[in-house]
């Protein structure tokens, strides 16, 4: 596994337990860092940090273009790998997009539902076809 697809894992950890725990991703990314002699990545910090900064326009294109999933029908694991597919496809110009789709969908066949990986494919392809219109 590459450093940058650990990074991947370890940025959608930070986001589930802030998530689950309601509590801010920075306060889930520091407690990790004083409990744990977990090494954070810098790549996880740009993500985390990227998510953060970019969700509310990120949940919004989730939610306009996943036809019939409102993001909090949404499994969790999903919701977040989906946020982090989106921000390195549009925000992140030193991902190919093809690669942060790619990478999207490879964290939902490891950690999610058997039908996650068409989903999240599925949603962040379309997201790709309209990227241009959507940062305009």
């Amino acid at each position: 596994m590459s450093a940058r697809s650990k990074a991947r894992t370890r940025a959608l950890e930070v986001l589930f337990e802030a998530e689950q725990r309601s509590m801010s991703p920075l306060e889930s990314l520091r407690s990790r860092r004083e409990k744990t002699d977990q090494v954070i990545n810098p790549y996880t910090m740009d993500l985390v940090e990227g998510v953060i900064a970019k969700q509310e326009q990120i949940d919004e294109f989730l939610s306009t273009y996943s036809q019939g999933w409102p993001l909090e029908r949404m499994p969790a694991v999903d919701r977040i790998i989906l946020r982090l597919g989106s921000w390195e496809l549009l925000y992140n110009d030193d991902v190919p997009d093809k690669v942060a789709i790619s990478e999207a969908v490879e964290l939902a066949k490891s950690l999610s539902t058997d039908e996650s990986p068409a989903f999240i494919n599925g949603l962040l392809s379309r997201l790709h076809q309209l990227k241009d219109s959507l940062l305009a």
